[in-house]
């Protein structure tokens, strides 16, 4: 099958999964950005979205984009240093118009998925899992499973955890503004008009995205969440 037998194929894969994954982040931000104005608006969407079947099923699918686009990463990764051979020692000098994402999108991958890691052991294990294994409890604190505004100011009133995820926000912005281009680019969706255009919107686009997700770790970092109505920790 040229999807996964072809260079191509895998690229498109790549891209397929990516632009998933940034529709992910798009709707984390949506759902984030609540967090800020009110505390327990966010704790009820947070219920909402609590241990169910729609919940469960859509976090297996979002870790099956995730493990398929790592994979793929590696396997490209892998593939191109062995079509350069010997050659990428005889390299000095950077390539002109190589943008530094493109050069270090592994690097930057590897960052994701340690801080997805983390961000899984702070709050999925906290929230989903929590509730299935420890009677609707968070494993940390006195917070109730869907008390996700509480397990936010909980998490950022420690310096470290704040210090580590604006790192991992920065991985993101990195990675997502060299992939979104480039999927669609791919995807054969551009031509030299459009390819800057896309470039444009992709950086706009994805700071915004990452600006909230920045705006939420600061929020609660210096104000407690308590503006929005989280009880600190």
């Amino acid at each position: 099958m040229w999807l996964t037998n072809s260079s191509i194929g895998r690229k498109v894969i790549m891209s397929v999964t990516g632009i998933a994954l940034i529709l992910f982040l798009t709707f984390h931000a949506c759902m984030n950005v609540v967090a800020i104005i009110s505390g327990e608006a966010y704790n009820l969407v947070c219920e909402f979205l609590g241990a169910n079947w729609y919940a469960v099923a859509g976090t297996a699918v979002l870790a099956v984009l995730v493990v398929i686009h790592f994979v793929y990463a590696i396997i490209l990764t892998l593939q191109n240093r062995t079509a350069r051979g010997s050659n990428r020692y005889a390299v000095t000098n950077k390539p002109e118009k190589v943008e530094w994402a493109s050069q270090n999108m592994f690097v930057l991958g590897i960052i994701v998925v340690l801080g997805l890691v983390l961000h899984l052991y702070n709050f999925w294990l906290n929230m989903m899992f929590a509730e299935f294994a420890n009677g609707g409890y968070a494993f940390v604190g006195d917070y109730a499973a869907h008390d996700g505004a509480g397990l936010i100011a909980y998490t950022f009133s420690c310096p470290v955890y704040t210090v580590l995820y604006l790192i991992w926000f920065a991985a993101i912005w990195f990675h997502l503004t060299h992939g979104f281009w480039s999927a669609f680019q791919t995807l054969g969706l551009n031509n030299k008009i459009w390819f800057c255009r896309w470039k444009v919107i992709g950086t706009v686009y994805v700071s915004i995205i990452m600006l909230i997700f920045v705006a939420v770790a600061l929020f609660f970092t210096f104000c407690g969440g308590c503006a929005g109505g989280a009880c600190a920790a």
